[in-house]
C-alpha cells in the first residue's frame, strides 16, 4: 500500500478516436485524489480527437512521462490503429512494470494484451470484444469491474467512473481537506473484490482474432 503521504503520479494514456468518456469518467475521480498529480500523455503534444471529435490536448509525451505511480489506459476505435505500435505498446509495458496500479477501461484492455501484459490475469472489456481476450493470455470474466491483485479492468462506459472505487484500502485512506471532495481509498489493496453487475457496451477489434 502506498502510505497517504506519499505524492502519487497518476496518467492516462491519450490517443486519436479514444471513447472520451472511458477518460473523463476515470478523470473525475483519479483527479481528485488528495496529494496527487494527474497528467495526460499522448504520442507527441499535439492535440487529439475522440471518435466523436472533441479535442483533448496532453500534457506531455509519452518520452517524457516519469515513472507513474497509476497508469491508466482509456479504450475507443482509435485503440485498433495502436495495436501494432511497438514504441506505445513497450511505454505501457514499461509504465505498467514500475507502477503500483494499473487501470484499464474498455478496449484499453486489448492495447495492454498487445503489450503482452495479460497472460494469466483475470480481466474484461468492452463486450463486444469479450471474446479476444483469450488471444492475448487473459481469463475472461464478464463482470462490470474485475480486479486482479493491482490491475483494475472496466468494461466500459459508466464502469470507468465507478471502478476505480474497487481498489479497497488496507490500513488507511487518503482524505481530502476539502468536505465537498470525493474521499478515494488508498490505491495499493492486492485483495479488492469486483464490483459485481454486468453492463453491455460499444467496441469490437477483430484483426488478431482472424489470424
Amino acid at each position: 500500500m502506498i502510505p497517504p503521504d506519499t505524492h502519487l503520479r497518476i496518467g492516462s494514456l491519450l490517443f486519436d478516436g479514444l471513447d472520451q468518456i472511458d477518460l473523463t469518467g476515470p478523470f473525475e475521480v483519479l483527479s481528485r485524489i488528495p496529494n496527487a498529480t494527474y497528467r495526460l500523455y499522448g504520442k507527441t503534444i499535439e492535440p487529439v480527437r475522440d471518435l466523436h471529435g472533441l479535442r483533448l490536448t496532453p500534457d506531455a509525451a509519452l518520452a517524457d512521462a516519469p515513472q507513474l505511480d497509476v497508469l491508466h489506459v482509456p479504450g475507443g476505435f482509435g485503440q485498433e490503429a495502436l495495436m501494432e505500435d511497438e514504441d506505445l505498446l513497450a511505454w505501457i509495458s514499461e509504465q505498467a512494470a514500475g507502477a503500483h496500479s494499473v487501470f484499464s477501461v474498455c478496449t484499453g484492455a486489448l492495447l495492454c494484451g498487445a503489450a503482452g501484459l495479460l497472460k494469466g490475469r483475470r480481466a474484461t472489456t468492452h463486450w463486444a470484444s469479450f471474446h479476444l481476450l483469450p488471444y492475448f493470455g487473459a481469463i475472461p470474466v464478464n463482470e462490470r469491474v474485475v480486479v486482479d491483485g493491482n490491475w483494475v479492468f472496466a468494461a466500459g462506459v459508466t464502469a470507468g467512473l465507478t471502478a476505480p472505487f474497487a481498489w479497497r484500502p488496507s490500513c488507511a485512506a487518503r482524505r481530502s481537506p476539502k468536505p465537498s471532495s470525493f474521499t478515494l481509498p488508498t490505491l495499493r489493496s492486492r485483495h479488492s473484490t469486483a464490483v459485481r453487475r454486468k453492463r453491455p457496451h460499444r467496441q469490437s477489434w477483430n484483426a488478431r482474432a482472424n489470424r
